[in-house]
This record gives C-alpha cells, sequence and structure tokens, in this order.
C-alpha cells in the first residue's frame, strides 16, 4: 500500500460522484427539437424497449421515481386498509410508505446476517389471513432467495413485489432482478449505477396487471388508449397520480442505457479492488465484507464494511473524514422510526437488523475513483489497523 502524504489531505473523495456517458447533453438537445417534451415519447420507448429485453418482463414503464412505482404496484395489489404487508425493516422508507398510503399495515421481518436480505425462513410466520403482499428487497444488487419467496406466495396466494432499486443489471439464476415476481421497481437516482438526476421504473411481470398499470400511471385516465385510437375521448377511469416522467429525463437515461454493460463493469471491478484489498481485514476479524451468494450475479452498486459497533462504526466514519474520504452508513431501521412504531406490526425483535444498522459502514463507489482507490484503501487500512 501507498503512503498517505501531506498533499493527500488536500483533496476530497466523495461518497458518490454521478456518471455521465458523454451522450446526456446530445440526446437532451434532440428532445427538445423533437419538440415533446412531457413524456412516453421517442428516448421514453427506447429506454423500455431496452428494460423489455433486458429483463423480458412483460410490460415495463418508465416512472418518476423507484418510489412512483412502488406506489402503482401498491394500487395494482389492490391494498386497502387493514391488509398487511411483509418486508424487510432494512430499507429506504418508500418501501413501506407506498403501501401506508393505501392503509396498508407494515410487517417486519428480520434480515440474514450474510446477504442483509429479508430472512426467507421468517416470512411464513409472518403471514396471516390479512397478508396480501411479501415486498423483498434486493439489497445492494445481491438477490433475496426467489425460488423460496415465490413458492411460499403462490402456496398463500399472495402477490411478490421487488423492490430492485439497486438491482439493474444484476441477477439470480440468471433471472434479471425485477423480473421474478409479480411487480418490479426499479430506481435511477443520482446515486444508482444508471442515473437520470431523479426517476424510475415499473415492471409488470403479471400480464393481468398491464391496462390498469397504464391507467393509474397517467393520473386515473385512459390517455393511452385515446392516444392509440381505441377511444373517441379519455376520462377519468380509476385511481391514479402523475407518474410519467418528461421526455428530457428519458434522453438522460438513454444514454446511460447504452452505456450501462460498461457502467456495471466499471463499478463491479471497483468492488472487486475493495474485495480483495480487504480479506486480509476480514480475515483477521476486524471487519466483515459483503458475502454474495453463487447463484447471484451483482452488478458493484454497494460496497461495505461491517465494523464490530456503533461506536467503531461512527469512529471509523470521522477518521476517514480527516483524511477527506467520505464514507456513509446506510438505513435507520423502520420499525424503530417514530413512524413505524405507530403503523407496524411488529411481532418479533429484529435483533440483526438492529445489528447491521449500527455496524454498516460504505464506502466511496463511483466511475473515476480509480486514481484514488489506493488512497482510501490506505486510509482504511492505517484507521482499523
Amino acid at each position: 500500500m501507498p503512503d498517505i502524504t501531506t498533499d493527500d489531505f488536500h483533496r476530497h473523495i466523495p461518497f458518490n460522484k454521478p456518471y455521465m456517458s458523454g451522450g446526456e447533453l446530445k440526446y437532451i438537445t434532440q428532445a427538445y427539437l423533437n419538440k415533446q417534451f412531457s413524456g412516453d415519447g421517442y428516448f421514453s420507448k427506447k429506454c423500455t424497449a431496452w428494460i423489455d429485453s433486458l429483463t423480458g418482463t412483460n410490460k415495463s414503464l418508465l416512472t418518476n421515481s423507484c418510489t412512483s412505482a412502488l406506489e402503482i404496484a401498491s394500487i395494482l395489489a389492490n391494498i386497502e386498509p387493514g391488509d398487511e404487508v411483509i418486508l424487510p425493516s432494512f430499507t429506504f422508507v418508500s418501501s413501506a410508505n407506498s403501501f401506508v398510503l393505501r392503509g396498508g399495515i407494515p410487517v417486519f421481518v428480520d434480515i440474514r446476517a450474510d446477504t442483509l436480505n429479508i430472512d426467507e425462513r421468517l416470512i411464513e410466520s409472518a403471514i396471516t389471513s390479512k397478508t396480501k403482499v411479501i415486498l423483498v428487497v434486493h439489497y445492494a444488487g445481491v438477490s433475496c432467495e426467489m425460488d423460496f419467496i415465490n413458492k411460499l406466495a403462490k402456496e398463500y396466494n399472495l402477490l411478490v413485489i421487488e423492490d430492485s432499486a439497486h438491482g439493474i443489471g444484476a441477477y439470480y439464476k440468471n433471472n434479471p432482478l425485477g423480473s421474478i415476481g409479480d411487480f418490479g421497481c426499479y430506481s435511477f437516482h443520482e446515486t444508482k449505477n444508471l442515473i437520470c438526476g431523479h426517476g424510475g421504473a415499473l415492471l409488470i411481470n403479471n400480464k393481468r396487471f398491464i391496462e390498469r398499470a397504464e391507467i393509474v400511471r397517467d393520473r386515473g385516465t385512459n390517455r393511452k388508449q385515446f392516444l392509440q385510437g381505441k377511444v373517441d375521448k379519455y376520462t377519468w377511469n380509476d385511481i391514479g397520480s402523475s407518474h410519467v416522467p418528461g421526455e428530457l429525463v428519458a434522453a438522460f437515461l438513454w444514454a446511460q442505457m447504452e452505456a450501462a454493460e460498461f457502467i456495471n463493469q466499471k463499478r463491479i471491478s471497483i468492488w472487486n479492488s475493495y474485495l480483495d484489498a480487504f480479506s486480509e481485514l476480514a480475515q483477521k476479524n476486524i471487519i466483515r465484507l459483503p458475502f454474495v451468494p453463487e447463484y447471484c450475479l451483482h452488478n458493484g452498486h454497494i460496497f461495505y464494511l461491517l465494523l464490530k459497533n456503533l461506536e467503531s462504526r461512527n469512529d471509523f466514519i470521522s477518521k476517514m473524514d480527516e483524511f477527506s474520504v467520505n464514507c456513509v452508513f446506510h438505513y435507520l431501521p423502520l420499525h424503530n422510526s417514530p413512524y413505524g412504531k405507530k403503523f407496524s406490526k411488529n411481532q418479533k425483535e429484529l435483533l440483526i437488523t438492529n445489528e447491521i444498522s449500527d455496524c454498516i459502514v460504505r464506502l466511496p463507489l463511483w466511475i473515476g475513483i480509480e486514481e484514488h482507490l489506493d488512497f482510501v484503501i490506505d486510509s482504511v487500512f492505517k484507521i482499523l489497523q
């Protein structure tokens, strides 16, 4: 490892730095010249065709965010007051809030200590007569155990929704994440692998939901049928909201999709560099490293370290900040939040969720950090050894 020099203290290494492939501004200009700004135009269609081809889904729809996709999915699942949704607590607030908005009750299940995904072995005991949905979250682009979960859902006649905000370009047994449950939800937020500032997509893998999904996504109207000439005027047919992203956003996103393979491979390469560098610390039980089951192909979305406890994690972040390297923790468990305590139905204490939340720290991972990797790695060793 190289030594840290005085000059190194003048650099600042952010946790995230959005990547541009080079085609974004060209396509935004083209969208402007096409004079269609409101969405579902030329670039939106190219983006959804790309998603359909990548995943094999029956239908994909661009949305304003992954939150939008989850909110549409909650409507399509017919979530009503009192209905229960099983999900992990170690996730972003949208995973639960999208269903609480419909009157749903979150039922939080603990996560696995290895993948940090929902523990599939604990799901069945959380199922009641009020359960409608199992919501899985593929943390860091590493898949949940989907065969087990889908089999359980089929047995109890439940819908499976994949919060695959981290998962585009990742696979479970050769199946793209987002394409395995009844619905999949992607994020194109600026912190994700493919970005457009704010954006998302809903994958509809169950054909019976397609027509209603298009209506709910477009303010509850049958506007798409009108544009296709199937009706002579469009009107209010269902509940819904404005979930359609503008065409300039889609143009930016298309440039990212063109470079998707390059982006994911670069991120995986950086991820592997971290893994190789820190294996020595893991062997000494100073840290724990990410675990990827052999049946999973991840996408290099997040690289994290698991430290001993909350105190050591916070001390590590503070000392990395002294080296001008921005490291961050992650989710505060939803079951411990004020609103989570008010609306969730917790049956058991979530010990692993609490432990992981206290111990996890995420390292900077973005295209371009390669020239700083030795410095970041050496900083970690200086602190932990």
